[in-house]
């Protein structure tokens, strides 16, 4: 059986989409998930929510238990996970408010266990760390409602709290990433590992600072951002959900033949 979990980023944790909607608060061998979850339906579809920084977001990036909160998902059954996410973003042709499939990152993060299999080897295959099965549905759903997005982009997940200096975001872009946040990595890998296909719909809210004539990142930036371009997240989720129907995929597989 199929079963959706969402993970919300800043602003897009929202429960009020689901049917039936019921909290259920769980703990795995890996600690207390960011908050309790949202169980319900979409559509006739089993769904499950987590707000990844909390309810009330007072978890920073750093600090959340993505392990505990991967490991809850799969614990109630979730196969396909869709994470939200706010970016900021290191193109002139990303502008806020632009929506990014996401095929690719680069791990900048250094405080965070990113792997569940801590007492064994584990080499778990990341070419294409997204499902590309959900992202080929994300994009046809986007099209269908004439949502500004892009196909594709490599994110950079920083460790944060705090925002980049002009220097790393100009570095960022030289090597030729697409956006930044604080919070996809280990999110995707934790996932894999986990045999569950994820991916990502980040939101452009910023240029973060490389960009002279806009403004510079700030959190009430983001938040704000956030708060008008939610409803095309939201959109794209109630409009995708039913259709997602695959039961087999390479991300669900890549678990079998990593472990040592």
């Amino acid at each position: 059986m199929i079963k959706i979990g969402i993970i919300g980023g800043s602003g897009l944790d929202d429960p009020d989409i689901l049917q039936d909607k019921a909290e259920k608060y769980v703990m795995t061998p890996y600690g207390e998930p960011s908050d309790a979850l949202i169980t319900g339906t979409i559509k006739g579809v089993p769904i499950v929510i987590l707000a990844r920084h909390g309810r009330k977001h007072t978890i920073m990036p750093s600090n959340v238990n993505y392990r505990a909160n991967i490991d809850a998902l799969r614990m109630e059954g979730c196969t396909h996970i869709l994470a939200t996410t706010a970016v900021g973003s290191l193109k002139q042709s990303i502008p806020p408010g632009y929506i990014v499939f996401l095929d690719q990152f680069i791990d900048r993060t250094t405080k965070r266990k990113s792997t569940f299999y801590e007492n064994r080897v584990c080499h778990i295959p990341m070419a294409d760390p997204f499902c590309s099965q959900i992202r080929q549905e994300l994009i046809d759903t986007a099209k269908e409602l004439k949502i500004r997005h892009h196909t594709n982009g490599t994110v950079v997940t920083v460790e944060g709290p705090r925002f980049s200096t002009k220097a790393e975001s100009n570095m960022f872009r030289g090597w030729n990433c697409d956006v930044i946040n604080m919070s996809t990595v280990p999110e995707v890998v934790l996932a894999r590992e986990a045999g569950i296909c994820y991916a990502s719909i980040a939101m452009s809210t910023d240029y973060d600072c490389w960009h002279e004539s806009e403004k510079t990142v700030s959190i009430g930036l983001i938040l704000e951002t956030m708060k008008e371009n939610a409803e095309n997240v939201k959109r794209i989720l109630l409009r995708v959900i039913p259709n997602i129907t695959f039961t087999t995929c390479s991300c669900q597989d890549a678990i079998k033949t990593a472990i040592i």
